[in-house]
């Protein structure tokens, strides 16, 4: 006797499985080719992007300090030491570090913001750089003064404590020599400079600041104003008649030097930073609005080597109409001995801006380990809600799997020993009873044992039972109409269960295949909502805040996705396997029947001839 040619193999699962291994190979992030120090575990890659799809500066602007923004949705605080003394900046060459300090670093916020020298920033094109972290026992290597040219020669970041005046942070160390009225937290960039109109900051004068008649200069903070007065001064300097205003004509910023003056065209908002600078060459004065120049005028400045006044006037000062107090903020101002290139001021704009556009953050990396690269970032930004959500899909697609796994496995069995069983059956010539003997005959014992899990090998012994037990001993079976149709029901009972153990615990896998994408819809939009709240929260609304937090809540979607898909796969291939079977056992049951009445009705009408 030889069995049709039906395996039990799956081939079909073995292939989701190969398939599955290869994507989790192809998560794992492979180790870095070049690594600056072996010290430092982590490393982040920045793109200074001057590209249009980034800032958009088509000039060079040479050396620059660029600022660079950390949150929880770009960088993994945990990773680094409390205070980022363990960060550190490499040229792409990764073999050059480059200078830097940090403004601000809160792990418990989850912001910092530091400031990088770029030492040459090509125009229309990406340059990128390497930030280092994760080594615990490194000591901190900020360099403030490193971080700016030399022809810096005044930096605030206003970010002392309150008090305490604004401390310069290029090499020149011009400190103020006052505090301003108060420190905001929450302003453009870190700390922010208040002024209530009580008076202005002012700085001692000294060779560093100077400006010869007709010498280069540049002024640049980002100012926000809290009313609308005339004549706000912002920066002032000089001697009585003469000297450098920069300030707000209730609303419109203005320059005035030398008896040349040049505003803006159009007021700016009040509650609204805005980036101010104004530049001199020796011939032209020129005003800058947000990195845009708004207007020039032809003229020089004058001698200036007296006391700076920033938020108002130093005393005993007037220029040719009189001047008020600044009411508002101030943050990153800076101060130059040269006058900026336009290109240098947009690209200022577009790092400190709140549309960061210039600086774009890559993928983690680690020397070795599961968890870097986009998906890293991914899981890492996943919230305790969406993993719940994840956990419960992971529950279900093991649950899925196991059902799909056992039941294929099952049915395979069943339809190999149903086939074998069915040519043993017509091997015997067409008498329905004549395999009966097999059940008990222990010569046949392993060919027994084999068919025992045909479902067919089952529903036939229910009905050669039923059989035997019309049989009596010494006289011919005889079977009427009636007795055919109560066997024929008792087959058809069989199958009926045979049916339902074939179908257990399918209702698992639609479970999973209804379920899992709604699950998974909850979790993503619980996570969007989660992500929108903290930046209404923060205020960060560039994408490199949204993005991280978005891409984590859809995680969820495609976890409830991964766990239908395969359930509906293998859920349709079960359901045609079962069909297949139920329709050999509904097949083999109404050829059974024919058989029986055939010879056993047959012989009840040849008695019952015999018999008239």
């Amino acid at each position: 006797m030889s069995a049709p040619a039906t395996t039990s193999k799956i081939p079909w699962l073995s292939r989701c499985c190969a398939w599955l291994l290869l994507i989790c190979v192809a998560l794992v992030p492979t180790q870095a080719a070049a690594w600056w120090q072996n010290d430092w575990s982590y490393r982040k890659q920045i793109t200074i992007d001057t590209t249009p799809k980034g800032a958009d500066i088509a000039q060079s602007t040479g050396r620059m300090p660029v600022l660079i923004r950390l949150h929880t949705g770009n960088f993994s605080f945990t990773d680094a030491q409390e205070n980022g003394n363990d960060i550190r900046f490499v040229n792409a060459d990764d073999k050059t570090p480059l200078p830097f300090h940090i403004e601000s670093f809160d792990p418990l916020l989850g912001v910092a913001a530091i400031w990088v020298d770029i030492p040459d920033m090509p125009a229309g094109s990406a340059k990128q750089i390497w930030m280092y972290y994760g080594n615990k026992k490194a000591p901190p290597a900020g360099d403030p003064a490193g971080t700016f040219d030399a022809d810096y020669t005044l930096v605030y970041h206003f970010d002392e404590s309150a008090g305490a005046p604004p401390k310069d942070r290029t090499a020149y160390g011009n400190n103020a020599q006052n505090a301003p009225a108060g420190l905001n937290d929450g302003s453009i960039i870190g700390k922010g400079a208040r002024f209530a109109a009580a008076g202005p900051i002012t700085v001692a004068a000294s060779p560093s600041l100077a400006v010869a008649a007709g010498g280069g200069f540049t002024f640049s903070a980002w100012v926000k104003t809290d009313v609308l007065q005339p004549r706000e001064a912002l920066f002032a300097r000089g001697q009585t008649g003469s000297g450098l205003l920069i300030g707000i004509d209730s609303g419109t910023v203005f320059a005035e030097a030398g008896g040349v003056r040049v505003a803006a065209p159009h007021p700016v908002a009040k509650g609204q930073w805005t980036h101010v600078a104004v530049t001199a060459d020796g011939k032209t004065l020129t005003l800058y609005v947000n990195g845009k120049p708004v207007g020039t005028a032809t003229g020089a400045l004058p001698a200036l080597n007296s006391t700076i006044a920033i938020g108002g006037v130093p005393q005993g000062t007037t220029f040719s109409s009189p001047a008020a107090a600044f009411t508002g903020e101030v943050d990153e101002l800076r101060l130059s001995k040269i006058a900026r290139s336009g290109a240098l001021i947009r690209a200022d704009v577009a790092s400190q801006g709140p549309d960061a556009r210039l600086v774009q953050y890559g993928a983690d990396e680690k020397q070795a380990g599961f968890g870097f690269g986009y998906f890293g970032i991914i899981v890492k930004s996943v919230t305790v809600d969406a993993w719940v959500v994840i956990g419960i899909l992971g529950c279900m697609a093991v649950m899925s799997w196991f059902v799909m796994w056992t039941k294929a496995s099952y049915v395979s069995k069943v339809d190999k020993a149903n086939d074998a069983f069915l040519a043993l059956f017509r091997k015997q010539g067409g008498d329905p009873l004549a395999i009966r003997a097999y059940r008990t005959d222990s010569a046949n014992e392993r060919e027994r044992r084999r068919m025992a899990q045909s479902s067919i090998w089952r529903i036939y012994h229910a009905a050669s039972d039923e059989v035997h037990r019309r049989t009596v001993p010494g006289r011919p079976l005889v079977l009427n109409a009636e007795a055919i149709e109560v066997i024929r029901a008792l087959m058809d009972a069989h199958l009926v269960r045979e049916n339902q153990r074939l179908a257990r615990s399918m209702v698992l896998l639609t479970i999973s295949i209804s379920g899992g994408p709604f699950l998974g819809l909850l979790g993503t939009v619980v996570g969007v909502m989660i992500t929108f709240a903290a930046i209404a929260a923060s205020g960060d609304v560039n994408v490199n805040a949204i993005a991280p937090g978005i891409s984590a809540a859809l995680l969820a979607t495609v976890a409830g996705l991964a766990v239908a898909i395969p359930a509906l796969f293998g859920y349709n291939y079960l359901v045609i396997r079962n069909k297949n079977v139920s329709a050999n056992m509904q097949v083999f049951v109404d050829e059974f029947i024919t058989r029986l009445s055939e010879l056993y009705c047959g012989r009840a009408r040849e008695l019952a001839q015999a018999a008239e």
